[in-house]
């Protein structure tokens, strides 16, 4: 069994790992979104140029992390949808109400 390598380590950043990756034509959902590693996560996909809907449950969050976002990065396809995943009723209208951004 051959080991998967990577030139990426520990200390890797994200903007280290999706440099001179181009998603200008990509749309990407990114839960949990409001805070941590989901924002980071959708902070990556931004530098992209990937248009981005964060899936959260608090909307004031979501919005202030989507300002933060597309100040540091330059994209405006920034978007904010709530979505609690542990609501099967919030899935669906997630899902119902979600679109090409």
């Amino acid at each position: 069994m051959a080991l998967i390598t990577t030139p990426f380590g520990r200390h890797s950043t994200a903007a280290e790992v999706v440099e001179g990756i181009d998603l200008s034509d990509k749309r990407a959902i990114v839960t949990g979104a409001a805070s941590g590693i989901g924002v980071e996560t959708a902070r990556a996909l931004a530098q992209t140029g990937a248009s981005v809907t964060l899936a959260v449950r608090n909307t004031d969050a979501g919005a202030q992390v989507a300002a933060d976002i597309m100040a540091t990065t330059g994209n405006r396809n920034i978007h904010v949808a709530p979505l609690d995943l542990s609501d099967r009723n919030s899935i669906a209208k997630f899902i119902a109400a979600w679109r090409e951004p």
